[in-house]
């Protein structure tokens, strides 16, 4: 069978994998299944000893990109390494400090929106900064977001904002590379996935439940399916895109206006209308 995305041989760096759900763990396994060479990084020497079986043999790099110059000297290590020309840079990193639970935006503290932003959006500028001369010629750059659909408070938490600065950060990563080199930036925008990091976030179950009665098949979307399509944005194979981000949601963000959707809610609301007013005289 003729190789069409034509990755075998060539390197490509993955951030972000946590454990067998991440989509990170997906698009790496992926990529090594096409015959590239994958280099792994991971936050701290606590996640690359979780992940020592799942890893094994394979190099591991350790980057917390919330410490400032760490993309740097994470860059000045992999090039010591030989893993360079990069042929592609997979950031599937995010973080929020949920711990107090979800309360409305305005409330958001400016301590915890700065640390999300820092590693969930900003960190990408400092890795494509710091890895701009080891890229190779057509090198490929993805971020893992998220659906438009989700990026609302109730659903999300203030990472809708940031995930929104993530976009909006590949756009003009692919407008000022694009002055001397064909290096891309593109976004996966998923739609809900079982992941561990999803698991942490208050309410998230409803949720993705619901999306997935909003979806045209009735199914949510497995990781495989966000991390095929992420292997392709990373092949020279979607050369023509650029700067765009690519949605993966099993048409979630097409059909808000399903008929048994809006049945069922129609029926809620005539239901709680119809309740006698607690405590009338």
């Amino acid at each position: 069978m003729p190789d069409f995305l034509q990755l075998s041989g060539k390197t490509f760096l993955v951030q972000g994998v946590a454990n067998r759900k991440s989509v990170a763990w997906h698009i790496a396994k992926t990529l090594e299944e096409q015959g590239a060479r994958v280099v792994y990084a991971v936050r701290s020497e606590a996640r690359r000893k979780s992940l020592e079986a799942l890893l094994a043999g394979k190099p591991v790099f350790i980057c917390d990109v919330e410490e400032e110059g760490a993309a740097a000297s994470f860059a000045a290590e992999v090039v010591a390494a030989g893993f360079v020309p990069l042929h592609g840079l997979v950031h599937s990193i995010a973080f929020a400090n949920y711990s107090e639970g979800f309360r409305p935006f305005h409330e958001t503290k400016r301590k915890d929106f700065l640390q999300a932003s820092a590693i969930s959006a900003f960190s990408l500028v400092e890795l494509a900064n710091a890895f701009k001369p080891h890229f190779a010629a057509k090198a490929s750059v993805v971020a893992i977001g998220i659906s438009s659909l989700i990026v609302t408070p109730d659903n999300y938490g203030y990472m809708g904002p940031i995930k929104a600065a993530l976009e909006s950060s590949v756009r003009f990563l692919a407008k000022s590379f694009s002055a001397d080199s064909e290096v891309r930036f593109n976004v996966i925008g998923a739609g809900p996935l079982k992941t561990s990091a999803s698991a942490g976030i208050p309410g998230y179950l409803e949720s993705y439940l619901y999306a997935e009665k909003l979806t045209f098949r009735k199914r949510n979307l497995t990781t495989q399916e966000v991390a095929d399509p992420a292997v392709f944005l990373l092949s020279e194979r979607s050369s023509g895109i650029n700067g765009t981000t690519l949605t993966i949601d099993a048409g979630l963000g097409s059909n808000a206006f399903d008929k048994d959707i809006i049945r069922l809610a129609m029926r809620i609301e005539s239901s709680a209308g119809s309740q006698p007013a607690s405590g009338s005289k």
